[in-house]
């Protein structure tokens, strides 16, 4: 026989008043549930409050299979008749029941997993806050009353409960309002007079995991356009070399230690001075997560309107320091930096170390070699008041110079605990120039070289850059 569900007025709901247990046989399969398409969890015509309307936390999974289900009616004659009913799993599915919304909001708290809402409500205009009738003028300017939106008390109860699995009931001559109350947001609706226990069990399960479903598909898409819009930002924030002007070719080949992302604490840049003088940098912030990134970022700023504004060698070092110390996260935080300035001619250059590798050099006829690295100074960030002596080096008329990070060289050989190195990495770059490899095939290969010495995915961030000049 059919249980009436037992009011609850205006006292908070609590497991030994007025949430009420009630036990039946065991729910059956197959049932005459509406089956609609499960539309995502937010009404798509919310009604606009005057005031704030409160949220209520998401329901807390249960310990048990142990479900909650609200019941929202309003009928003076006795309430709505809910029959007896146990979930899928044989657990008792704990009722409450609120006559109007102000009870509903009471009586909503996290252990409420599904809401039964009744669409024959009467007209709730009046007690939600900013929801009226409407009210349209017409062509002779005389104002005429619209119908009251019939899904008004489904709205509010969708904006009341977010993270709630919501149905509805209606009569069977409402079939049209009750698919629109599952477009509007509802996981299903339900007959009154086909409403049994079977069906009800049966509805409420397959309501809550729809709305499970539709809250981590919104959390997916959220996730994806999060992570474009990081992609997007990142790549963004990527160097474009400023090389009008200049005969020297330009290569580059970046790989990010972090996963899934496009920017590591590696950094580099390339811009020509109205003077003819081509600067090139490449610098490694120690780490190579975010904040790494975001510092990598800003050092290669910095760099770049220094270089433009006329500083190099040791005065333009000295002030990225100044910007590393005030920006680092901790006083930990050091960098690694190499900085050339090619003469205009192109047959000269000035080099700088900050505790950076020395570049590699190339030139026609010769085996490819590492350039002096002598008399270099510290990392940045390490020693106040350093200072990074700028030695002249001969580079001829055709050459390759390559910067590049100590992600390269710190990849292991084999499975044991040797690494590339420096003077593996000079020995694997005449290889390749022997084959004829030149610009970007050369880095391309050099870096997966590495990459396939290491027995995988190189852990540190990977920069490398490569000018190129062929004397003509």
């Amino acid at each position: 026989m059919p249980v009436p569900v037992p009011r609850q007025r205006d006292t908070p709901a609590t497991e030994s008043g007025q949430a009420v247990l009630y036990t039946a046989a065991p729910a059956a399969t197959g049932t005459g549930v509406a089956q609609a398409t499960p539309q995502l969890p937010h009404p798509t015509q919310p009604p606009a409050p005057q005031t704030p309307v409160p949220q209520t936390p998401a329901p807390a999974a249960p310990h048990t299979s142990q479900l909650t289900l609200l019941v929202i009616e309003d009928d003076p004659a006795g309430g709505l008749t809910v029959p007896e009913i146990l979930d899928a799993d044989g657990h008792r599915i704990r009722l409450r029941t609120a006559r109007n919304l102000t009870e509903a909001e009471r009586l909503l708290t996290p252990d409420v997993h599904c809401i039964l809402l009744d669409l024959s409500l009467p007209d709730t205009s009046a007690r939600m806050p900013g929801v009226a009738a409407t009210a349209t003028a017409t062509a002779t300017g005389t104002t005429t009353t619209t119908a009251v939106d019939q899904l008004l008390a489904l709205r509010q109860v969708l904006r009341l409960a977010p993270h709630h699995a919501v149905l509805v009931l209606t009569g069977e001559d409402d079939a049209e309002r009750a698919a629109e109350a599952v477009r509007v947001g509802a996981q299903d609706f339900l007959f009154r007079d086909e409403l049994d226990g079977r069906l009800l069990s049966r509805a409420i399960r397959y309501a809550v995991e729809r709305k499970r479903a539709d809250i981590a598909q919104y959390k997916l898409a959220e996730s994806k356009l999060r992570a474009q819009e990081n992609a997007r930002l990142e790549r963004g924030l990527l160097p474009t070399p400023l090389l009008e002007g200049s005969d020297l070719r330009f290569a580059a080949r970046y790989r990010p230690g972090r996963s899934r992302a496009l920017l590591g604490g590696d950094f580099y840049d390339t811009v020509r001075t109205p003077d003819g003088t081509v600067h090139a940098m490449i610098g490694d912030v120690c780490g190579h997560g975010p904040d790494e990134a975001a510092l990598g970022v800003e050092l290669r700023i910095a760099w770049r309107a220094l270089t433009l504004a006329g500083l190099c060698g040791d005065d333009l070092l000295a002030t990225l320091q100044e910007v590393l110390e005030v920006e680092r996260p901790c006083e930990e935080i050091f960098a690694t930096l190499c900085t050339v300035d090619i003469a205009p001619d192109g047959r000269r250059a000035g080099l700088c170390l900050a505790g950076h590798p020395a570049p590699l050099i190339s030139r026609p006829g010769r085996r490819a070699r590492l350039l002096p690295y002598e008399n270099s100074g510290p990392a940045l960030g390490l020693l106040p008041r350093a200072r990074w002596p700028r030695r002249q080096v001969e580079l001829g008329g055709s050459w390759s110079l390559m910067l590049y990070t100590d992600g390269l060289i710190e990849g292991r050989i084999g499975e044991g605990k040797e690494r590339l190195g420096q003077d593996g990495m000079v020995d694997m770059i005449n290889r390749h120039l022997d084959r004829g490899l030149s610009g970007e095939g050369l880095l391309e290969a050099s870096v997966t070289e590495a990459r396939r010495l290491n027995g995988g995915e190189l852990t540190d961030d990977v920069a490398v850059v490569l000018l190129s000049r062929a004397e003509g």
